[in-house]
């Protein structure tokens, strides 16, 4: 195996990051839109948490995605 293939396998790998973060944010979305349907009067509490959840998983992903990226282009 080549540097460059062990490079790019890498990289690929690394990727793998950003499907747990596209789970993670529809997981959080989904279980705020069942709870908010069931107790609609206790949405508003929640929907801040549901905003730091979701932000927390995106940032895990873009993570995951500079991983990535250092790894493809590092030299």
């Amino acid at each position: 195996m080549t540097p460059e293939v062990a490079k790019l396998l890498a990289a690929g790998i690394a990727c793998t990051g950003l499907i747990g973060a596209g789970i993670g944010v529809g997981h959080i979305f989904g279980n705020y839109l069942q709870g908010a349907l069931r107790n609609p009067s206790a949405a508003d509490g929640q929907r801040l948490w549901m905003f730091v959840g979701a932000a927390m998983a995106e940032l895990l992903g873009l993570l995951a995605f500079v991983v990535a990226m250092v790894l493809l282009y590092a030299k």
